[in-house]
């Protein structure tokens, strides 16, 4: 398998299970995770947004991915998220990192700093000199207030060959059909918003990393794997079933609203770090409901 095709199809970006002590759960993390891969998941973001790596430390950090490590034991590819604001403090990360077992990184653009464009060159340029695996990128805007445009994208695509791919989760589809129509062979588009991923993948992205995974591993796989084989007759309805619950998860926010949801499934506590909290009773029911429907109409 070459390195631009390890991350296609469906990635699940893990949630990561606590107790209501706070601490982590790695018995709950270990059926998750065991879960989504016999699902047909093809592979795995640790320590993403919806992991909540914001709310550890860096010791919680490195031992939930050597957790991950070991229990994904070489079954699918791991993507680790290995981003920041400070260009220096990554790359020195980097350097001294462990990535045994780690097959490339997702690498966010830099919060709160604001950089221009062509600082967002000058730090990836910086990551992808220093790092011994794959890179992609991730455009999140609306978590950073820094939106990568398609001509920086395509210019670190061509310019750095281990910069592989990109996790677009702008919401701006006509940025994310600029980069389609214009990327260099080898470099691909992931969706990094499960309601735009068949669309997506119609204009010829290679996949998603996906949040609603962690519930419904089997069936987002499978919408994504019939898409990608351009079989859209059957990958729409699929699409159209999750839709509702995907749109639902998010509306107050990530990871409150999959975690609810795992909650109802039996996987996992509801439990969230603060700053973040549970989504309010409303919500709770309402993905209750549309869980049951799901099921009632499978």
């Amino acid at each position: 398998m070459s390195k631009n095709s390890i991350f296609s199809g469906t990635g699940v970006a893990l949630v990561t299970p606590f107790r209501k002590q706070d601490t982590i759960d790695f018995s709950k993390l270990e059926e998750l995770i065991d879960h989504v891969i016999t699902s047909g998941v093809d592979y795995i973001v640790a320590l993403g947004t919806t992991s909540e790596a914001a709310t550890m430390t860096d010791s919680e950090r490195a031992a939930l991915c050597q957790f991950i490590v070991e229990c994904v034991n070489g079954r699918v590819p791991i993507m680790l998220g290995m981003g920041g604001n400070n260009t220096r403090a990554v790359t020195d990360s980097i350097n001294h990192f462990n990535f045994d077992g780690i097959s490339g990184i997702l690498s966010v653009t830099p919060y709160y700093n604001k950089p221009q464009q062509r600082g967002l060159v000058q730090h990836f340029k910086s990551i992808a000199d220093v790092s011994p695996v794959p890179i992609v990128l991730y455009n999140v805007p609306g978590r950073t207030s820094c939106n990568m445009k398609a001509e920086t994208t395509l210019q670190l695509a061509e310019e750095c060959p281990n910069i592989i791919a990109i996790k677009e989760a702008s919401g701006n589809m006509s940025q994310v059909m600029e980069i389609l129509r214009c990327k260099p062979n080898g470099f691909s588009v992931i969706s990094g918003d499960d309601a735009l991923t068949y669309p997506m993948i119609a204009l010829g992205a290679s996949g998603v990393i996906s949040v609603i995974a962690n519930a419904l591993p089997k069936e987002m796989s499978t919408m994504v794997h019939q898409a990608l084989k351009g079989d859209y007759k059957k990958a729409l309805p699929l699409h159209n079933a999750m839709l509702p619950l995907i749109n639902a998860i998010f509306e107050e926010g990530n990871p409150g609203g999959i975690k609810a949801l795992l909650e109802i499934e039996g996987r996992l506590s509801n439990q969230l770090r603060s700053p973040l909290s549970k989504v309010s009773k409303t919500l709770y029911n309402k993905l209750s409901s549309l869980y049951n429907t799901f099921l009632e109409n499978k």
